[in-house]
């Protein structure tokens, strides 16, 4: 959350701030400004709301000139979202400008101490405590700028991104980072600063990622210079090439991220077991569980950490992991495994999934599991991440950018690494037998089809959407491996609709859920004919006998539960494990008509962010 751009260089700053704002707006945000140097001043902007909004008026209050700038999209945490609370934010003198992705925990006694010295603040945020800081340490020590914030960060407790500049030396930037993300992008003596890629891919393919607890000084004409914040030590730069490309991160067409997202789901499941799954040899080949494969097949305990959508794909793998490897699984929130002082053993095995790879909560529990020494395996779709970086070992999911806060390539990439890893285990465990491991390789093979094929009911999808999108709630229902996917599916709505959903195993509904069903409640079943049809199909009777409106998601060819069902939509068959990949389409379908025809910000949902860098 929050997104951070920053320019240095021989072009002008402000089309290329304004810009990277907007690759970033898929971070979510709440409020945004710019500041620029114009070779004389710092010229600011900033506003609630939107870019646009900050475009109109940035553009009538000040000069847009300027090789050297600094822009920011906000999501509030301290202090409501305003246009004092916006960033950037001047230190008192009006020299320094910063701007801040993440949160200082101890902003309040800082803050306590600088007024006691004469400081005053404008916001209620704890950004404007810490550019105060830097200046004081700036002006006590009589020391440089890259000086006086690795001062004040050594003083500071939280996370954070950080950019500063100094109007009175006007020739660089200095950026930090502990717990947030930040890339370096380096051009032709120019310099991008960003929260990711996204806002300088068009200009450079070259990157530097700082890491944990570094920060660097970026400077026209000089080579970056990074070093340590604890110890002043010095770190070799390491520059990396960037794998994405400009057309992976527009619309392409679409109205939508989110609907560009859902039907690029056939090519990254693809992506995602190309090259690892190789059917006509009848192997899996992944370096980072080949690797360390002794240490997976000893694990006694699988514990899979994870947050929202990646904690659904988590309770997919616990099932097929549970079915075809053997092993026991424990599926945690990563925000409830770090505090609850949990038990792990040093033969544990933690899988931690996360889109971004840097879900703070999912970073803290990894660091809790490796100081227990357990064996740490992370999957995740953003190469160069924390959690990338972080892990013993771990696997991409080659999804591609997912830029639409409400993920939904992700789930279904998650699940097939998850499968991917599950069938190389069971196969070399001999808990599948040789036959059963080459023709799951072959269905899996053919998913990506049977994607394409549940995608055509998108119009019959729209229809049903239009049917209900008035409805006040919702409840999703699913059983065995498709009991994820019901909640996924009510996650999906809540997030991008507002209407309130709820996903249940199918057989809970007697024991609670039941006593909600009336003629206005649609009821969304998950009854392929795979696992529990029966069951699941007597669950469907009892809602229709309370009059509760069912959209049945089925197998092709169904009978029963059409004749019972208001509503049917169709999937291929598959087989159970894998149904989760195609079950989840229609409900993604589904919640996507329904937020566009409630006229909701489909791709930047309210009060959501794709990054989640704050606990």
């Amino acid at each position: 959350m929050c997104g951070i751009v920053g320019y240095i260089g021989h072009r002008e700053a402000y089309p290329i701030i304004l810009k990277g704002l907007k690759r970033l707006e898929y971070r979510g945000y709440d409020s945004a400004g710019i500041a620029l140097y114009d070779g004389n001043d710092i010229q600011l902007s900033k506003t609630k709301g939107k870019v646009v909004d900050l475009e109109e008026r940035l553009e009538k209050e000040i000069s847009t000139s300027g090789n050297i700038g600094i822009g920011h999209t906000r999501w509030a945490t301290h202090g409501i979202p305003n246009d004092v609370n916006s960033h950037p934010h001047y230190s008192n003198s009006g020299n320094l400008v910063i701007i801040h992705n993440g949160i200082i925990e101890n902003y309040e006694s800082l803050k306590k101490e600088l007024s006691n010295r004469g400081y005053t603040f404008n916001s209620d945020t704890d950004t404007e405590v810490l550019v105060n800081l830097i200046e004081d340490v700036k002006t006590k020590e009589n020391v440089k700028l890259g000086k006086a914030v690795q001062t004040a960060l050594n003083q500071t407790v939280g996370a954070y991104a950080i950019a500063v500049f100094d109007r009175e030396k006007p020739d660089e930037i200095v950026v930090a980072r502990l717990g947030s993300p930040l890339a370096i992008g380096v051009g032709d003596d120019e310099f991008f600063i960003a929260s990711d890629a996204s806002p300088f891919i068009e200009y450079t393919k070259n990157a530097i990622y700082l890491e944990d607890g570094e920060m660097a000084i970026v400077r026209r004409g000089k080579d970056v210079k990074i070093r340590k914040i604890h110890d002043d030590s010095l770190v070799d730069p390491y520059l990396q090439e960037l794998q994405i490309n400009l057309e992976q991160i527009e619309k392409g067409g679409y109205d939508h991220f989110m609907l560009k997202e859902i039907y690029e789901q056939p090519s990254a499941i693809s992506d995602t077991y190309r090259g690892r799954m190789r059917v006509a040899e009848g192997i899996i080949k992944m370096a980072g569980i080949d690797d360390n494969l002794a240490k997976l097949l000893n694990a006694k305990r699988i514990i899979i950490i994870a947050c929202g959508t990646s904690w659904h794909a988590g309770l997919v793998a616990e099932y097929i992991f549970e079915e075809l490897v053997r092993i026991p699984v424990e599926v945690e929130y990563a925000s409830e495994f770090r505090y609850r002082n949990p038990v792990i053993h040093a033969d544990d095995v933690v899988i931690a999934i996360s889109q971004s790879g840097e879900t703070a909560d999912t970073m803290a529990a990894i660091k809790l599991a490796k100081e227990n020494r357990a064996f740490v395996f992370g999957v995740c779709n953003v190469v160069g991440s924390s959690i990338s970086r972080e892990t013993h070992a771990g696997a991409y999911t080659h999804a591609g950018p997912e830029i639409g806060v409400a993920s939904t390539k992700a789930f279904t990439t998650q699940i097939t690494v998850l499968a991917l890893i599950a069938l190389k285990l069971a196969e070399r465990k001999g808990t599948i037998s040789n036959s059963s491991f080459h023709y799951y390789l072959q269905e899996l093979e053919r998913i990506p089809e049977k994607v394409k094929a549940a995608l055509e009911s998108n119009e019959h999808i729209k229809y049903i959407a239009d049917t209900y999108k008035n409805a006040k709630n919702f409840l999703y229902l699913g059983r065995g491996y498709n009991f994820p996917v019901a909640l996924e599916g009510a996650l999906k709505l809540k997030e991008i609709s507002y209407i309130h959903a709820e996903g249940y195993p199918a057989a809970e509904m007697k024991h609670g859920p039941i006593a909600l069903i009336d003629e206005q409640m649609p009821v969304v079943v998950i009854a392929t004919k795979k696992g529990h049809y029966e069951k699941v199909v007597s669950n469907i009777q009892e809602i229709k006998s309370r009059k509760g409106k069912i959209i049945g998601i089925v197998t092709e060819g169904d009978v029963t539960v059409k004749e019972l069902a208001d509503h049917v939509i169709e999937i291929p068959e598959t087989e159970e494990f894998l149904t989760p990949l195609l079950t989840t389409i229609p409900l993604q379908l589904l919640s996507y008509h329904i937020a566009v025809m409630l006229d909701k910000n489909v791709d930047q949902p309210r009060n959501l962010a794709k990054s989640v860098t704050v606990e």
